[in-house]
């Protein structure tokens, strides 16, 4: 398997108070790994080292090595603008910028520099395709997207990061805000986006992992506990802790 990202001996502190304890993940070419555990574990921090979010908040400071394509994330060279456009986030409450599902979309590609209309009207249709979202919307392209349902504006979000081609796409508890059925579409959604994109999904749902994740890494405390595939992890996990909390003995 063609490894995409590489992590090793991550450590993050909040000014002293240490938050994540030397954590070691890779992950694969076109597979979505989950990252489960229960709040306050490390989850969310850990996948914010990933595009470097963490940079904005204050106090913060962060150990290892983070390699995307062999290149080092924290090396002066790499632009955090640039950094993000080939990983791009996906957040726990849809956010879509205050215009139309079109501006939205294509916001993005306006800023590497694309002006050619028919070119961005492609991507654009092509990226609503991809998010599953084109059917609900491509009569009112140019309806301010916050008019939509959570999970129709979930998606737009995941067409708009779709747009400027990332190579990896983080969400962040993606549909912890949305019903059943629009968590349904996401979903369906991200089984057909992770033959073309490395996913790495933050859920507190089991059941969402064990049903669409490749890989599944437990967290606990700030420590990984176990990294396995899913199906593996679920069956027969190598740690009683793991085993513990996915038969809901704590969390």
């Amino acid at each position: 398997m063609t490894k995409i990202i590489e992590t090793k001996d991550v450590r993050l502190f909040y000014g002293k108070k240490e938050a994540l304890h030397g954590i070691s993940l890779d992950f694969n070419k076109n597979e979505l790994t989950a990252l489960i555990g229960p709040s306050g574990c490390g989850k969310s921090t850990f996948l914010r080292c990933l595009n470097r979010m963490n940079d904005l908040v204050p106090g913060v400071s962060i150990q290892g090595d983070f390699k995307l394509h062999d290149k080092d994330i924290y090396s002066s060279k790499m632009k955090s603008d640039d950094l993000r456009k080939q990983v791009g986030m996906v957040f726990q409450q849809p956010n879509p910028f205050p215009f139309s599902v079109y501006d939205n979309v294509a916001y993005g590609l306006k800023l590497k520099g694309i002006k050619d209309k028919k070119e961005i009207d492609q991507i654009v249709e092509d990226s609503l395709k991809k998010a599953a979202v084109w059917d609900e919307v491509k009569d009112n392209l140019h309806k301010n997207a916050l008019s939509f349902s959570g999970g129709q504006q979930q998606r737009i979000c995941i067409a708009r990061v779709l747009a400027v081609k990332p190579d990896v796409i983080l969400l962040d508890e993606p549909t912890s805000a949305l019903d059943p059925i629009s968590s349904n579409q996401v979903e369906n959604t991200l089984l057909k986006l992770k033959k073309e994109f490395t996913i790495i999904m933050v859920t507190h749902n089991m059941h969402q992992a064990a049903r669409i994740s490749d890989k599944t890494a437990f967290m606990l405390d700030g420590d990984l506990i176990e990294y396995n595939k899913t199906k593996k992890m679920f069956l027969s996990p190598d740690q009683q802790m793991t085993s513990d909390y996915l038969n809901g003995k704590f969390g």
